[in-house]
């Protein structure tokens, strides 16, 4: 038998190589993140260093992007004002792609949104970033749609028989004589990634008067167009990460909250939901550093800096929450404590009116800023015409807004004196052609 201190010293042995086997595993863990946090800083060093080299060579022979009439249109319906003189000394341009326009859904203004053809029109007006609201179908698949039950008015899915006759809730035609309204309810989750793939995008849109499906498939509003919504090409998460990658633009998806309930079918839960998106930006080779991924539920917020710290660090908030319960700095240091670094709530909740009726930053907007967090909002161009006030996104700024001109005045109160880092917009040129102009 062996003598107690013969056991003892190979106890001991044993003990310190489980021990040196474990701090390995972490050193060569902790030396993985740091040599890919190399990597992405090589990388982002070589993509800043090629746009540069583009940019001059680009301003050099007077090229660049092209946006179209209506930020020129915007600036000449502005009233005068030295912002108005400001905007309108950049006409000649060059513009340039810039972080600052954020495509929201593409540019759902004219195309319809979520959509190849969307999300193409916004890169050629210099949108940095490109948005895919992501949603799940009936095969667990991830794909890019505002609400996982906008089907019925985003795509053409009532008018194929086969698929309509899977919807959640068929098509309901209106009925004038007791004022009920057509309807109809048609999720993702309804169908197969393969049926989805074969519908066509249209402008988000119902005519709820409609005793048809024709009818109500055609309820475009009037200040938005049919021009290019012939058929939208759709798109799963996984198709809008190559389509981006192609386009050269970043990416900030939206986790949309689930229409069914979850844990759906009974095992595939919210967290499963929330890694999968997460892992399909690991599986395409997504730096970390060019993904902002968005929730309005906190618990996905939570649960992205907890488990993917590192695409955690640049997670958004969306923040809908009722602002006289939020703004205070107590409130917004809370958020920093939790791991939040940016905030993303409606133009709205930033901004207020002064005795003067001059627009200034909200007290959600200056506490904010002094917990230290960013700010991105949205939506601009989303509420139409702006000579009756601007409507829901215009709320707190109602009394100063009457013409289309005005969204470059609450634009220029962001950024200079709220200072976001970004907005989406219906039409990035917009947004563009404001950045560009400021240098932002």
């Amino acid at each position: 038998m062996k003598s107690v201190s013969a056991v003892l010293r190979s106890m001991l042995t044993i003990t310190l190589t489980v021990i040196v086997a474990m701090v390995s595993a972490q050193t060569w863990a902790d030396n993985d993140d740091k040599n890919d946090d190399k990597n992405d800083d090589k990388k982002e060093q070589w993509d800043k260093k090629e746009h540069q080299q583009w940019y001059k060579k680009g301003k050099k022979r007077g090229q660049g992007y092209e946006l179209g009439p209506r930020p020129f249109y915007l600036v000449e319906d502005m009233e005068p004002s030295k912002l108005k003189e400001k905007l309108q000394s950049c006409e000649k341009g060059p513009f340039y792609k810039t972080d600052f326009s954020i495509g929201h859904r593409g540019a759902p203004l004219q195309f319809p949104e979520h959509t190849k053809e969307s999300y193409e029109a916004a890169a050629e007006m210099g949108a940095g970033i490109m948005e895919c609201d992501v949603t799940f179908t009936k095969d667990r698949e991830l794909v890019c749609r505002h609400s996982q039950c906008d089907l019925h008015t985003t795509t053409n899915i009532l008018a194929i028989p086969e698929l309509a006759a899977k919807c959640t809730t068929p098509f309901t035609p209106a009925d004038p004589v007791n004022g009920t309204p057509a309807s109809a309810k048609c999720c993702t989750s309804d169908i197969t990634l393969a049926e989805f793939k074969s519908l066509c995008g249209k402008m988000d849109a119902a005519n709820p008067a409609a005793t048809t499906v024709e009818e109500y498939l055609d309820g475009t509003a009037s200040w938005r167009t049919d021009l290019y919504s012939t058929c939208g090409t759709v798109l799963s998460h996984k198709e809008s990460i190559d389509l981006f990658k192609e386009l050269r633009v970043k990416f900030t998806p939206e986790l949309k909250s689930p229409s069914v309930e979850m844990p759906y079918e009974g095992n595939y839960t919210q967290q499963d939901y929330a890694q999968q998106m997460i892992d399909e930006y690991k599986e395409a080779g997504v730096p970390h550093r060019k993904v902002w991924a968005q929730s309005f539920n906190y618990e996905d917020v939570k649960y992205w800096i907890e488990n993917e710290p590192r695409f955690g660090k640049q997670v958004v908030f969306l923040d809908s929450r009722n602002p006289a319960e939020v703004s205070s700095l107590t409130a917004m240091e809370q958020l920093v404590a939790d791991g939040v670094n940016i905030v993303a709530p409606p133009m709205w909740m930033l901004v207020n009116l002064d005795a003067e009726n001059n627009i200034v930053p909200s007290e959600y907007a200056i506490n904010a800023k002094a917990a230290g967090l960013d700010i991105i909002t949205w939506t601009l161009e989303r509420s139409g015409l702006l000579k009756d006030g601007g409507g829901w996104y215009y709320q707190t700024t109602t009394e100063v807004i009457n013409n289309d001109g005005d969204a470059y005045q609450v634009l220029d109160v962001l950024a200079q004196d709220v200072g976001i880092i970004g907005i989406f917009s219906d039409w990035p040129a917009t947004t563009t052609y404001y950045a560009n102009c400021m240098k932002l």
